[in-house]
């Protein structure tokens, strides 16, 4: 059941055009969990999760239907109950007082309450404690005085509650699991379970007397050879019928008990396993196995007739009605079992709620005509994944707007559609308004049916992982296909316009744990697959899917993988190894290869990741409860903030608004946290779901939050109009920003290839091309070194950090920039890449055969590069404007100590490295000068104490004034 008011809050929408979303200061009134439950409400809720009747009830005078996380049809008000923040507890049972105006809710886990609630105002009434482990039933008597809990099997507790007084008034144990309560009136009820049939009595009298808990007092059913059988259901009578109580068994046996506890009549329904009963003043209602609902008299129990079958499993749902009707004819069809049933007095309507999580409301005014009214099919296992429908032209489209899809264990992708828009092909279907279609895998319907509703299954086992199904998809950036992996770790590929399969890999050893397709600004089309097995394979997809690479950095299992680039092909990954690998991809003769170019090793595991509208930065979530940000391009942390409140859990899911404004992050308590991506604060936190969140996602429209759990249910969340304004503005900026001519660098900035590139003079010095015109640059002479690369080297290689830069410059496209870019003759500088790059590897090679490059004496190089021809520097007259220039280019004045600037600091022992600005402002040059020192000295200037031109870098240069 939705966390009844877990986080979401209904807001009006006042203004058509709200104020300005504050995300900064918080009300003084409000307290931390108040303030933080304001922008997010919860629209609809696709799946069901009730496993009996006692998670099923309606109101006997509106007809309005309740059952445990239900959503809310157009046509018959289902509606959730709305719980405090404080209690976020899974609702296990529930039922409505005879006057529809309370409801009673029975919770599951450590500590349950029973709560009684007031419906109109959707508000708490009472709140009683006094099962340990989790409440299996729950029931108003008819006068409303009194109120019933049975607890799971483990508390052995049946507590009777005066709910208006808060207090227990009648306690008794039991040895047995109880799965049905029924009042008779308010001094009766009966329970049923394993082997047990009871008859309890309440003593009003005696009640008054005392004042406090007595005990209650049960008398058994007096069952005769039936003694062994399983009872899953009970219904007392109504009218004239009001003495009589009717049982159901597990092995198909309608039973009737008169007012003395004595089996007075019971008929074997013929059907392999029944599982529910439901009782009106005329009919009794058997929910059965394949879809049976047998309908009986009242009062003679004579068989009347079945309801109509529900849709056979494994269904098409945009098929033709008739050849629907013609399959449901097939002797061989099998339909799913009917687990929870309950009936609307006022519109003389049936719920029937079946083992695949379907539900079907069936009109029984006349048991001869009976007629659907209305029906939905939803998950029936762990949702695994949603994707949102990418927006395209109509001619484009293979889904129609507002699609999304979802993907769970019971080996299905169905696809969803919440708007009202023309659906083109896809038909609207008798099954479901919202679906429109699903996606049976290899036409496996095994597991379509709930495997945890079995009568002997344990109390507080949540849905089971079967390790089946669709674990993993993905839709392709231009909307024509749809990838998928399944636990098994196969790869399928879909062709999303007639929803055929056309490829199918055994890809992985391994469940597939995620797929990513590279971005359309990358200029490529590529698939990225990974699995628990710890290995990436990266798919051409332009040439039908062909394997590129296998990557097998990872030591553990990959938790997330994802593209990013302008121009160029980025892959970042991450894992239960603690570890994200950053690769950039190069062009090769057979395809494209990536290489590692930077490894982050953290001391948390990393669960999930997701990148931003602009790819500078990536979010990733911790098992530590902090969302990480790093750089794309650089690898390097940009800010750390806490994904959730929670004192406990861990981060499983981070996923990034169309914008990059908000961060959406699941823990592992069951809250979603909305969070301002930059500044790390909370927006909004809410609860509902009842297992963990295992996906997210924003819609394109900024409007909505999708979230699928391992409850197999979806909820729509509704975004507050100020964060949806907050969401389009952002984008609008980033819109008019791509218009501005500046913006080019967001996008990367074009790479020159020896165009003529000289900036203009700023602050009044000359440009460099009449610098560099008075020096001619002999032929670069390189030394070999193993030792670190400095900074210029980084530099020409692309792995000097570059926080605001977007683009990552691979070495193949490394051309200079700026002022140094050309030279007086208008050709470039030589660089590393132009040489020839034998002279820069310590193998020896065949065309190097005479030349020994063993390791030398360092002394001994020098003074071989102290030796080599010399360039000579006519100075001009202005002695102030060279210096200024020298100044400009980062030339090093004095010693290390030095400061460039004033000059002030120790001028002893001018070594090379007093020059490393020089160096680095030409990066691929080594320049020799004399050992006879050329001293300038400013007279204009008394700033400049010392320029100090440097030849042998072994030799100790004198201090000049």
């Amino acid at each position: 059941m939705a966390g009844p008011g877990g986080g979401f809050c209904l807001r009006s929408c006042g203004a058509d055009s709200p104020p300005p979303l504050s995300l900064r200061r918080r009300s003084k009134h409000q307290g931390p969990e108040e303030a933080v439950r304001d922008g997010v409400m919860l629209e609809k809720v696709l799946g069901i999760t009730t496993q009996t009747s006692s998670g099923l009830t309606c109101d006997p005078n509106t007809g309005h239907v309740f059952c445990v996380r239900t959503l809310r049809p157009h046509l018959l008000f289902w509606q959730e109950i709305k719980s405090s923040l404080s209690f976020r507890k899974t609702l296990s049972a529930l039922s409505f007082s005879p006057d529809g105006k309370l409801i009673v809710t029975g919770e599951n886990g450590h500590r349950p309450a029973v709560r009684v609630w007031d419906v109109e105002e959707r508000t708490q009434v009472s709140e009683l404690h006094g099962h340990k482990h989790g409440v299996a039933c729950v029931a108003f008597s008819p006068k409303m005085k009194y109120i019933v809990s049975v607890g799971y099997q483990h508390d052995m507790i049946v507590n009777v509650w005066d709910w208006r007084q808060d207090s227990l008034v009648a306690s008794n144990k039991v040895s047995c699991k109880v799965m049905a309560l029924s009042f008779s009136d308010d001094s009766c009820f009966v329970t049923v379970g394993h082997r047990h049939v009871k008859f309890w009595f309440l003593d009003a009298s005696r009640e008054v007397k005392i004042k406090e808990t007595v005990p209650l007092v049960g008398r058994s059913g007096l069952l005769g050879e039936l003694h062994n059988n399983i009872f899953c259901g009970v219904a007392c009578g109504h009218g004239r019928m009001l003495g009589s109580t009717f049982c159901v068994s597990y092995s198909g046996l309608l039973c009737q008990f008169n007012e003395k506890r004595v089996l007075e009549k019971w008929i074997d329904l013929k059907v392999t396993v029944a599982n529910c009963i439901c009782v009106s003043e005329e009919f009794i209602f058997c929910g059965c196995a394949n879809g049976t609902v047998r309908i009986f008299h009242t009062h003679n129990m004579h068989y009347l007739s079945d309801l109509p079958k529900p849709h056979c499993l494994g269904v098409d749902v945009v098929q033709d009605p008739w050849l629907i009707f013609v399959i449901h004819r097939l002797p061989d069809s099998v339909y799913p079992d009917t687990i929870a049933l309950t009936f609307d007095p006022c519109n003389r309507w049936l719920s029937c709620v079946y083992k695949d999580h379907s539900v079907y409301i069936w009109d029984v005014k006349d048991t001869n005509k009976v007629w659907k009214v209305w029906s939905d099919l939803f998950h029936s296992s762990f949702v695994w994944n949603v994707e949102v429908y990418p927006e395209f032209e109509d001619h484009q489209a293979c889904l129609p707007p507002g699609s999304f899809l979802t993907c769970s264990s019971d080996n299905t992708i169905r696809f969803w559609n919440l708007e009202n828009s023309p659906r083109a092909r896809f038909q609207e279907n008798s099954y479901s308004n919202n679906l429109l279609k699903v996606m049976y895998v290899d036409n496996n319907i095994q597991h379509l049916q709930d495997s945890t509703n079995v009568p002997d299954r344990g109390e507080n086992v949540g849905y089971l992982d079967v390790k089946s199904g669709v674990r993993v998809m993905q839709i392709s950036p231009n909307g024509q296909h749809l990838a998928s992996g399944d636990r098994g770790g196969n790869l399928r590929i879909h062709e999303l316009r007639f929803m055929d399969e056309v490829i199918k890999v055994e890809a992985h050893d391994s469940e597939v744990l995620c797929l990513e397709y590279s971005k359309p600004e990358t200029g490529v089309a590529l698939l990225a697959s990974a699995s628990r097995d710890r290995l990436i394979h990266v798919l051409n997809v332009d040439k039908n899917y062909k394997l590129e690479q296998t990557l097998d950095d990872h030591s553990s299992a990959i938790t997330a993988i994802k593209f990013t680039g302008n121009g160029e092909v980025q892959m970042i990954s991450c894992g239960a190894d603690k570890s994200i690998y950053f690769r950039c991809a190069q062009k090769v003769a057979d395809g494209i290869n990536f290489t590692r170019t930077h490894h982050v090793a953290e001391k948390t595991t990393l669960y999930d990741m997701d990148i931003d509208i602009t790819q500078k930065y990536v979010a990733v979530a911790c098992q530590d409860r902090n969302v990480r940000v790093y750089n794309t391009v650089s690898g390097k942390q940009k800010w750390c903030y806490k994904g959730s409140q929670a004192d406990d859990g861990s981060l499983l899911k981070v996923h990034l608004d169309p914008s990059g404004t908000f961060l959406a992050a699941s823990c592992s308590d069951k809250s979603i946290s909305v969070i301002d991506f930059h500044s790390g604060e909370c927006v909004a936190k809410m609860f509902g779901h009842s297992e963990i969140v295992t996906g997210m996602k924003f819609t394109y429209d900024c409007k909505h939050l999708i979230t699928v759990s391992g409850d197999s249910c979806v909820f729509i969340w509704h975004l507050s109009p100020e964060i949806t304004n907050c969401m389009k503005r952002h984008l609008m900026e980033l819109d008019q920003l791509q218009e501005l001519p500046g913006l080019a660098s967001l996008r990367g900035p074009p790479l020159t290839t020896g165009a003529k590139s000289c900036m203009a003079p700023a602050y009044g010095w000359p440009c460099l091309s009449s610098f560099l015109s008075i020096i001619c640059f002999p032929d670069p002479c390189c030394l070999l070194t193993n030792g670190k690369l400095p900074m210029w080297a980084k530099s020409l290689l692309g792995e000097v950090d570059n926080s605001d830069s977007m683009t990552f410059n691979p070495r193949v496209s490394y051309q200079p920039q700026g002022r140094w870019a050309e030279r007086a003759n208008k050709d470039p500088i030589k660089t590393i890449l132009d040489t020839d790059l034998t002279y820069f590897t310590p193998i020896k090679n065949d065309s190097m055969n005479e030349i020994d490059l063993e390791p030398q004496n360092l002394d001994q190089l020098l003074l071989e590069v102290s030796n080599t021809p010399l360039f000579r520097v006519e100075v001009a007259a202005n002695v102030s404007w060279f210096y200024s220039v020298l100044w400009c280019l980062g030339v090093g004045f004095g010693s290390r100590g030095s400061d460039p600037g004033t000059g002030k600091g120790p001028h002893k022992n001018v070594s090379r490295a007093a020059f490393g600005p020089w160096a680095r402002g030409f990066p691929s040059l080594v320049c020799s000068i004399p050992p006879q020192l050329s001293v300038f000295s400013k007279q204009n200037n008394p700033n400049l104490l010392t320029f100090v031109s440097y030849g042998s870098c072994s030799e100790h240069l004198p201090e000049t004034t």
